[in-house]
């Protein structure tokens, strides 16, 4: 090898020794200094920072940095996720080789420090996810090699966007100030800056008509803020943008069709805004869009025929039209869309049928058409859809029975056919789904007695059979699911006894946390969530929450015998109807119930004198045991005063108010003796006990008992 060899690779050595840091360097020791005054200013409790001591010199040992293993200044520091918390000491601006800044997700508070403008060589700056707060410093616009600047998720960072944003560096690719408070408009540098390709301006305070970009942009998102005006074609990124989000604004008019010339879009998200009229038939999207989401607009007319190319590896994974005004059947190209994971077309105009062939779709995890009109039956097709996480079809006019060979959805964690016409009696072969969690059958003309079916679904939180036509008596095993939050079984024909509480049973009626309180109209959440990938890089995550309490509804039945004692140990229980009954016998206390916030025993045949004092049950909101045969005298110490008019229709029953004046459940005399002379007294008394309770109790508080529960479906793109 000659020597001009030698010598070339004699070079190469030394530019390789100056950029990759040694095993062996030893920190700058002013930088050390510095480095020690900016810990002191730290809180560390999990002792991250442990290893940053002056005994110490070597670089390679401190957690977090990096150093030039020729100068021994540090060139880059990462603290993210550590727990640290505290302020900034401006000693740490003194490190002035640095080109990397990573304090992302701690508890820093304070103004982001100004002295950050004399860290001339910074490339990147994450801040985010912190507490941060105060306006972005002026100094920044002398980093001119600055390149991502990510000051998401500081809640108290804010203020107008500084006007010199795009145009102090001409290397800034990454903008993230996503989820602070930052309002104004978009500062038209902004628009211009050519180097920029990735801007993320979501969930801040920033007004104005929405602006076109002039700059190949490949990530554009802008939801949640306060943007108005019209859709821009973005004519500059057509070959570029992957993923556009203008979610949750205020943008108006029709979807230009020039939105589909976008040959590299995989995602794209106009939900939540005021879009309307048809939606052009030119408007198809490539074969490499994952993500089409136009939720929550007033778009209206036919759902076209095609949406999206598909080929046999690429197409729609996701895809949300709900909350609009689309009306017409149910497109069959969408049957051809085999890639699909999530289907949402609620909240909508649709009638005809369910596509026959929708069991084509493969891939399928989710499918909500609730809220819509549609008929026929659930075509058997469906079992194809073998990984079905979530049907849901509640609120339509779909009628027939429920097929046996449904069994084969056996991944299925959500159920919902609640308010159709569905009949028949409920298949044993539905044990086969074993995953069931939130079951709603409820409104429909289901028949039958329950079968042990239901038993294996081991994993089941919610139960609704409501307003059907079920027979036969209640089984042994009713309170056995461990995980059960709501059992609601009202409005049926079911006979006989009220089995009694196995405390082996649901761990949430018996050892809830009590501790939390919250007001009775904001009832507990059965949250699942249910993820749908769509590339290995992004993640669409659909939320099922339904706000119920947990409780036990049994009301509007014909049950009858004593209230099993074991009902009324279950200290988690919160919500206890079991109303309009033939049930009899002695009330057993109600001290071990410290969950309870509504009780309602109404329209029964109960004795005896009520129990003991209540006072202990603070969050008691709504108690009714009107309509029963309870009797005796109720000092107010017993603490029943607090409900006016919740004993109404008990005649023999005495309860002292602060007045002294001993006032039960008999209607006052003269108005009595009016009523039986207009031949006016069963129903009219039931009215005025009513009415009595709409006075008495808060009005949200009736409406839940009105209302078995309230869905919301939330979804996430993560991008």
């Amino acid at each position: 090898m000659g020597p001009t060899w030698v010598l070339l690779l004699l070079l190469l050595c030394l530019i390789l020794l100056s950029s990759n840091p040694s095993h062996s360097v030893d920190i700058h020791p002013q930088e050390k200094t510095s480095l020690l005054s900016f810990k002191s200013w730290l809180h560390d409790p999990n002792q991250s920072l442990s290893n940053w001591v002056s005994s110490n010199s070597n670089c390679t040992t401190w957690t977090g940095t990096t150093c030039d293993n020729i100068t021994g200044k540090v060139v880059s520091i990462n603290l993210t996720n550590m727990n640290l918390s505290g302020q900034i000491n401006p000693t740490f601006c003194h490190l002035s080789s640095l080109n990397k800044v990573v304090f992302s997700h701690n508890n820093f508070t304070s103004p982001i420090p100004v002295c950050f403008g004399k860290l001339l060589s910074l490339r990147t700056i994450d801040l985010s996810h912190n507490r941060f707060h105060g306006r972005i410093p002026n100094s920044f616009i002398t980093l001119k090699y600055l390149t991502e600047l990510l000051l998401n998720g500081n809640s108290d960072l804010g203020g107008l966007l500084p006007s010199w944003i795009g145009n102090f560096s001409a290397n800034l690719e990454r903008i993230h100030l996503g989820f602070s408070s930052f309002s104004g408009a978009i500062p038209e540098s902004l628009l211009y800056l050519k180097s920029l390709k990735y801007l993320n301006l979501e969930g801040n305070l920033l007004s104005g008509n929405l602006v076109d970009f002039y700059q190949p942009l490949v990530l554009l998102n802008l939801a949640s803020n306060r943007f108005s005006g019209t859709l821009p074609c973005f004519a500059a990124s057509a070959e570029s943008l992957n993923v556009l989000n203008l979610s949750n604004n205020s943008i108006v008019g029709g979807i230009p069709a020039c939105i589909a010339s976008f040959q590299a879009l995989t995602h794209l998200n106009l939900s939540g805004n005021y879009l309307r009229y048809r939606i052009s038939p030119r408007l198809v999207f490539s074969e490499k869009l994952l993500v089409l989401d136009l939720s929550n607009n007033d778009l209206y007319g036919p759902i076209p025929s095609i949406i999206a190319q598909t080929t046999e590896k690429f197409g729609l994974v996701f895809l949300d039209f709900s909350h609009n005004q689309f009306s017409g059947e149910i497109p069959l190209k969408i049957t051809e869309l085999k890639s699909l994971q999530a289907l949402f077309l609620s909240h909508n105009l649709l009638s005809g049928e369910i596509p026959a062939r929708i069991g084509n779709l493969t891939y399928l995890q989710v499918i909500d058409l609730s809220h819509n009109s549609l008929s026929g039956t659930i075509p058997l097709n469906i079992v194809g859809c073998f990984q079905l996480l979530a049907l849901i079809l509640n609120n339509n006019n779909l009628s027939g029975v429920i097929q046996p060979e449904f069994d084969a959805l056996d991944s299925l964690k959500i159920l919902d056919i609640s308010n159709n016409r569905f009949s028949g009696d409920i298949p044993l072969t539905l044990a086969g789904c074993k995953s069931l969690e939130i079951v709603d059958f409820s409104s429909n003309y289901l028949s039958g007695s329950l079968n042990d079916a239901m038993t294996k679904w081991t994993n089941l939180r919610y139960l609704s059979l409501a307003q059907n036509k079920f027979t036969g008596t209640l089984p042994s095993w009713l309170f056995t699911f461990e995980a059960i939050e709501m059992l609601d079984f009202s409005y049926n024909k079911f006979s006989g006894f009220i089995p009694d509480i196995n405390f082996k049973g649901s761990l949430l009626f018996n050892a809830r946390d009590v501790t939390v309180k919250e007001p009775l109209v904001a009832a507990s959440k059965v949250q699942l969530r249910i993820s749908v990938v769509v590339s290995d890089s992004n993640q669409s995550s659909f939320t099922y929450d339904l706000s119920s309490m947990v409780g036990i509804d049994l009301s509007n039945n014909l049950l009858h015998g004593e209230i099993p004692r074991g009902l009324f140990g279950l200290a988690g229980l919160e919500y206890l109807n079991l109303s309009c009954n033939f049930l009899d016998g002695l009330l057993p206390g109600l001290q071990k119930m410290q969950g309870l916030r509504a009780l309602d025993l109404s329209h029964n045949s109960l004795s005896g004198h009520l129990p003991g004092n209540i006072s202990s049950l603070q969050d008691l909101t709504l108690l009714n045991l009107s309509y029963n045969c309870f009797s005796g005298y109720v000092p107010q110490k017993q603490g029943y005063g607090r409900f006016p008019g919740a004993f109404a229709g008990n005649p023999d029953l005495c309860l002292e108010f602060s007045s002294g004046r001993c006032d039960g459940g008999k209607v006052p005399s003269a108005q009595g003796s009016s009523f039986e002379e207009d031949g006016m007294d069963g129903p009219i008394s039931v009215g005025i006990f009513f009415i009595s309770a709409f006075i008495s109790f808060d009005f949200g508080v009736i409406v839940l008992f009105c209302s078995a529960h309230a869905r919301n479906y939330i979804l996430q793109t993560k991008g």
